[in-house]
């Protein structure tokens, strides 16, 4: 059986300080409901440089320029780290606020984003030097006068955007009563719009592809775009694909909360598979609403605040070519309404469902690559260190298996878990920040198989009280490719077909 392959991985992060103050969910509802706080008087002062933002250890990961397992010799908490860090990576990079803004006007394609003369004449030069394949967009880049702009319309009707404190521009509501257009709706769909944009880019540069040869795009992040007659209609997709210049490509959004990654990416190799697609590109942009989500508890334990950053990431799912990793669609597994909510009954459908298929045992993977999620801001927050807590599960499944002596345990976790370093920008940790490494892993390093697991809370949309989940397995390739496409195929068979046909026709007519 011939499997897609995943052929490349890029990432992003974006600082963005004054975005978490303005604009993240936790420091926006404390304005509402208790705008005289001591938090808000004081969150400003804990929020980072970009030069503590590229130099923080578990952002380097995320962009390649530093392997995970180098977490595993550092105790928390990892902002003690000193480590000197750039801006570009292996698999992407982490950008500044400003360029950021000014990517959000080059992406908006309505006239809805103004920002000062003096702030685009500052980052357009930036914006070139570094996406030098946007120039065509950015030449529609153009500057006003942003307080005389500010004074025609009403003040709910905008968001204003901010750098270093200082006023640089607005995004204007695209209608007058639609909430689904409001400015803060439009602002957070340009923000999910530009980072995938740079994901998609950085995607093209690591693997080298052609955009012209993207046949397909799925869009996963957790925002939605629309109206009032289509709420969350989409797409995301085909958005991002314009401004990238994938002019041969369609596409469309899928959602899943957290576990939309793990979806994304077996739809995109179930298209590749069955011959629909050549080449799909899973890509997500950021979530601004989880700027700062717990930055209380941080400030309450000395800390920065950790979530000031929005992430975002692409990944390439293509035909096989005998090289680079294959996702085994044949091994899939779960978590089906049936399941039950219990961590054992999750881990059952995860796991095992997914290894059975191949009769395959827990200890067959070499590495789990599981909810990635940075301890450094989780366990501060209360919510533990979620990607050991996840690894001690598969491991007490494989000890209740007989795979593995309870004494093996602390080794398990050791060697076939990785520390997690993604922000939590819910989708983005969801398996996603290890694919850049595992095709590393799998190609030119040690490893031969890896499992990435993905869950998502579909309770938070007050539809259901269900989870979710989906996992999948990737193996090094064998190097083995078929003569002949699926196509190629049915091609063959078709012309087989028609000539027994024809024979039959000429056996009739000689007997007439």
């Amino acid at each position: 059986m011939l499997f897609p392959v995943i052929k490349g991985a890029g990432y992003v992060l974006v600082h963005t300080p004054d975005m978490i103050v303005r604009n993240g969910s936790t420091c926006s509802v404390e304005r509402v409901t208790n705008p005289d706080s001591q938090f808000l008087k004081d969150v400003e002062k804990y929020i980072r440089s970009y030069e503590e933002v590229v130099n923080y250890l578990p952002n380097q990961v995320y962009i390649g320029n530093v392997r995970p397992e180098a977490l595993k010799d550092h105790p928390l908490p990892w902002t003690k780290i000193e480590h000197q860090g750039t801006r570009e990576g292996k698999f992407g990079e982490i950008m500044p606020e400003d360029e950021f803004i000014g990517l959000m006007q080059l992406c908006d394609v309505f006239d809805l984003v103004y920002l000062s003369e003096e702030f685009v004449n500052r980052v357009k030069p930036l914006i070139d030097e570094h996406y030098p394949e946007l120039t065509a967009w950015s030449a529609k880049m153009k500057g006003t006068n942003v307080e005389e702009e500010l004074s025609k319309l009403d003040k709910h009707s905008v968001e204003e955007l901010y750098f270093n404190n200082q006023l640089v521009g607005f995004v204007k509501a695209a209608h007058d009563v639609d909430v689904n257009l409001n400015a803060h709706v439009i602002f957070e769909n340009l923000v999910v719009k530009a980072s995938g944009v740079v994901s998609a880019l950085h995607l093209l540069r690591s693997s080298g592809v052609n955009a012209l040869d993207i046949d397909y795009v799925i869009e996963c992040s957790e925002e939605a775009c629309g109206d009032i007659n289509q709420r969350g209609g989409g797409n995301f997709a085909k958005a991002i694909a314009e401004i990238v210049g994938l002019n041969n490509a369609t596409g469309s959004d899928t959602r899943g909360f957290c576990a939309a990654p793990a979806h994304a990416l077996t739809n995109a190799a179930a298209l590749v598979k069955s011959g629909v697609h050549k080449n799909v590109m899973v890509v997500a942009g950021g979530a601004t609403a989880k700027l700062g989500m717990n930055a209380k508890d941080h400030i309450n334990n000395e800390l920065p605040v950790l979530e000031d950053v929005v992430g975002g990431f692409a990944v390439l799912i293509s035909e096989n070519d005998g090289v680079h990793p294959v996702i085994r669609t044949d091994m899939i597994g779960k978590h089906s309404v049936g399941t039950g909510a219990s961590p054992q009954a999750v881990m059952n459908a995860l796991i095992l469902e997914s290894l059975n298929k191949g009769n395959l045992k827990i200890t067959d993977v070499d590495v789990y690559s599981v909810e990635m999620q940075n301890p450094d801001i989780t366990v501060p927050a209360k919510a533990g260190n979620v990607p050991e807590a996840n690894y001690k599960m598969i491991g007490a499944l494989a000890v209740k298996n007989g795979e593995l002596e309870k004494k093996e345990l602390a080794n398990f976790i050791k060697d076939r878990g990785i520390p997690g370093w993604a922000p939590t920008q819910g989708h983005i940790p969801s398996g996603v920040p290890y694919v850049g490494f595992m095709i590393d892993d799998l190609t030119t390093g040690e490893k031969n198989r890896a499992m990435f697991v993905g869950k998502g809370s579909l309770f938070l949309g007050r539809m259901t009280n269900l989870f979710d989940g989906l996992s999948f397995i990737t193996e090094r390739n064998t190097g083995v490719v078929e003569e002949a496409s699926a196509s190629q195929d049915k091609e063959e068979v078709r012309k087989m077909l028609a000539e027994y046909m024809n024979k039959i026709a000429m056996e009739m007519l000689k007997e007439e």
